[in-house]
């Protein structure tokens, strides 16, 4: 099947991945894949304004049946996971098993987003006055700008989307230049659901914008725009958060991880090594939970290296749409120079490298295929504090359980954690106060992989944003607080008295 074909099957015209002036390659070779159109800054006020217009329309279908929407779009999804995956894994290299997964987080979140829409509680508050009843309610904020990034596609923006349009926001989505064909296709997959839905979706409800910086400007610098969803690095987020907030916005902001796993001396070794290797290597390292720093304590520390060494040794490493591959490539040439600059920095600071070269045989030519790399590093200074997103794993040592968590929080990142150990003790203290300081915390699996029913995101440099379960539904309303005065006479609070 040649790349067109699979564009096709996903649902695109022709129209929609040739022609255009935005040219996409395929990681899995560096192949021209589509040539899409790219939206004119010169028309970003027009797009906003539709988002406008939709809002005053949809903030008054009721929540139940905005939840219909998600529902179809759920069904189109299960109907369309496999031609969708295929797209991701196309253009953005993840392996089948991967692409298919990401689907599968779309309809997971539209199930949850489902249910949401009967849900959206308030609370009923005693009043200290008598006659008078308090109560706390949750409106729709405003259109929603989710700005995505190449190694999630589509499954952030549907995290972002699901629940914005449940809460009554319109959606604008930017995703990334190096995969908008995904996002076209996932959009294909939307905007069936909204015609089988009908008339009450207004004209501006779901929208893309594809282009460069100029378009994620004009979205974060508009007042129109309620919130600013964001996933990208953390020099991106020092750009649009304060841009946001400048504008009295609302920004939620997912960026860089810098993960750990903590493996105690009582840990099961095989069921950590297992949790390391996808962690580690799945999606190239290319998650932001992936996993980027091993603490080991010192009596286990060379056991568990050598295990590693040699479970790397055998990882099928090649074209992802191969069933057998577990390990395809890089995002593009220049994720592969980054990965072999920090390979260098960490040898010059004192590090072992175990793997790391490029791959040239046994894969498509014009792809940046590489080995996973183990670096055993004498401390944790200099690129070890840093995300490189690539499978780089660096190795520490630690004598205490506070030495541990000490290394494990000093990094300028705060995205996922977990520690490996059978001790009650040392997983309580992991996850206490006095413990990770991450916004995901794991016990006995790895810092990967997350589940939609929990809120997604991270403290620090992390950006402090939550997407996906929760209660991250409350990012994308407004609380306000009513109180009705059913009684005959008017009670101040605080025994204010004001007689006239």
């Amino acid at each position: 099947m040649t790349a067109h074909d699979t564009l096709e099957r996903a649902g695109l015209s022709r129209g929609q991945f040739a022609g255009g002036t935005l040219a996409v390659r395929s990681p899995i070779d560096g192949s021209e894949i589509a040539r899409v159109n790219e939206t004119s800054p010169g028309d970003m006020a027009r797009v906003i304004a539709a988002a406008k217009s939709a809002f005053r329309i949809w903030r008054d279908v009721p929540a139940p049946r905005r939840g219909e929407l998600v529902r179809l779009f759920g069904e189109e999804l299960r109907a369309a996971k496999a031609a969708l995956g295929a797209v991701v894994t196309l253009e953005a290299g993840k392996i089948v098993s991967e692409g298919l997964g990401e689907v599968q987080e779309m309809i997971d979140i539209c199930d949850f987003a489902v249910g949401l829409s009967r849900q959206l509680y308030g609370l009923t508050i005693a009043s200290e006055r008598p006659g008078h009843r308090m109560v706390e309610t949750w409106q729709p904020l405003g259109p929603c700008a989710v700005i995505s990034a190449f190694n999630f596609p589509v499954a952030v923006w549907a995290w972002n989307a699901a629940l914005a349009l449940v809460c009554g926001d319109p959606v604008i989505w930017k995703p990334s230049e190096k995969t908008p064909s995904s996002a076209l296709a996932a959009m294909a997959v939307l905007e069936r659901a909204l015609k089988r839905f009908g008339p009450d979706a207004p004209q501006g409800l779901a929208q893309i914008v594809i282009g460069g910086a100029a378009i994620g400007e004009a979205l974060v610098a508009s007042k129109d725009i309620a919130i600013v969803s964001a996933t990208g690095s953390t020099r991106m987020g020092a750009v649009v958060g304060p841009r946001v907030a400048e504008r009295f916005g609302r920004a939620l902001l997912e960026l860089g991880g810098n993960n750990a796993m903590i493996v105690a001396p009582s840990a099961d070794l095989d069921m950590a090594v297992r949790a390391i290797l996808f962690s580690a290597v799945g999606t190239a390292g290319q998650r932001c939970t992936s996993l980027r720093r091993l603490i080991v304590h010192r009596s286990i520390r060379a056991d568990l290296t050598r295990r590693l060494v040699k479970a790397y040794s055998s990882l099928a490493i090649g074209d992802p749409r191969d069933p057998k591959t577990l390990v395809g490539p890089l995002i593009d040439p220049a994720a592969r120079e980054r990965m072999g600059a920090a390979l260098a920095r960490a040898e010059a600071e004192g590090g072992r490298v175990h793997g790391g070269g490029a791959v040239v045989t046994g894969v498509p030519d014009g792809g940046a295929y590489v080995k996973p790399a183990i670096v055993e590093m004498p401390g944790q200074g200099g690129v070890v504090r840093e995300e490189t997103f690539a499978p780089i794993l660096y190795t520490l040592g630690y004598d205490t359980l506070e030495e541990a968590i000490g290394l494990q929080n000093d990094v300028p990142q705060g995205l996922s954690s977990c520690i490996f150990t059978l001790d009650l003790r040392e997983a309580e203290t992991f996850l206490s106060a006095a413990g990770s300081d991450c916004g995901i915390a794991n016990v006995n699996i790895g810092p990967s992989g997350a589940e939609i029913g929990g809120a997604f995101g991270g403290e620090k440099e992390t950006g402090g944003g939550r997407e996906s379960g929760s209660d991250a539904w409350k990012n994308y309303m407004r609380r306000q607080t009513s109180t009705v005065n059913y009684s005959a006479s008017l009670p101040l609070a605080q025994g204010v008295r004001f007689d006239v």
